[in-house]
């Protein structure tokens, strides 16, 4: 028997098992993991994301927090909102997960973005999936032009990952700036919603590849915004994650008219959701 016949396949429907390795709360929702596989090697790109399972209690779709630059597993964060949330937050270094993945189709432009600017525009959360393509161009810095990173948060108890942000408010070779809605006695930075920071940016917008994750409402103006500088659409990239349930089309809880967002994206152009503005 030929060899293709006897290799196994990994089915797609199946969790395989992975080793959590660290863990730490980042805030009083966000929980930070990181995980490797138990058989072998996790080929991934930024934008993939994977279901974790929980036995006896179920599956959610995270994005990959991590870029695939960055050996020794991948990392995931997981917001505490339900039942197999709470059963995340409750793993420690070495417990056992199920992951099925990498999953997704649609991916940050890593290779279109070269030689050309790139603005992350980041809302709370949002941060997660967009840190992956973040420390991609980061750690291939000289294959991209300018690199700004807007980062805008709710309140000051919300932040995550704040060591990580002040390693990149320190680099000179890029531009992060960091927005609180609300002030706070603690924070000595700038106060008000992350499309104010688009202004200061504004000179890289002309060869700006724009990838944007956050709320909903953050869409919105953020979108408003580009359009006032004439961002092309084709340019601008956005994470649909939250829509996402079973991840390979299955369920229809991603279904917008023709599109999946689990399939099709989960980053899609934002030109390609014109026929679809209810995806956004």
């Amino acid at each position: 028997m030929c060899d293709c016949c006897t290799e196994s396949k990994k089915d797609i429907y199946l969790p395989q098992m992975a080793t959590v390795t660290d863990t730490r709360l980042m805030n009083e929702t966000e929980m930070y993991l990181k995980l490797t596989m138990d058989d072998g090697p996790f080929d991934f790109q930024p934008g993939h994301f994977v279901e974790l399972s929980i036995a006896g209690i179920g599956e959610a779709p995270f994005t990959i927090a991590s870029s695939p630059t960055q050996k020794g597993g991948f990392e995931v964060v997981v917001r505490r909102i339900g039942n197999v949330s709470n059963a995340i937050h409750a793993l420690k270094a070495g417990s056992k997960i199920g992951v099925r993945g990498p999953l997704g189709d649609g991916l940050y432009p890593v290779q279109e973005a070269k030689g050309k600017n790139v603005l992350f525009v980041c809302g709370g959360i949002g941060l997660v999936p967009q840190r992956a393509f973040i420390n991609y161009v980061l750690d291939n810095r000289s294959e991209y032009g300018e690199v700004a990173i807007l980062m805008g948060t709710k309140n000051y108890d919300q932040r995550f990952f704040q060591e990580e942000l002040a390693g990149w408010a320190n680099r000179d070779d890029i531009t992060f700036v960091e927005t609180l809605d609300t002030g706070d006695p603690r924070w000595e930075g700038r106060v008000g919603v992350v499309t104010t920071l688009i202004e200061g940016v504004k000179d890289l917008l002309g060869n700006a590849v724009v990838p944007v994750c956050g709320p909903p409402i953050m869409y919105k103006f953020v979108l408003m915004t580009l359009e006032e500088y004439h961002v092309p659409h084709d340019r601008i990239y956005l994470n649909l994650e939250r829509k996402m349930k079973c991840g390979v089309g299955k369920c229809g809880h991603c279904q917008i008219n023709d599109l999946y967002c689990c399939m099709d994206g989960p980053v899609l152009k934002y030109s390609d959701l014109a026929a679809v503005p209810e995806a956004i």
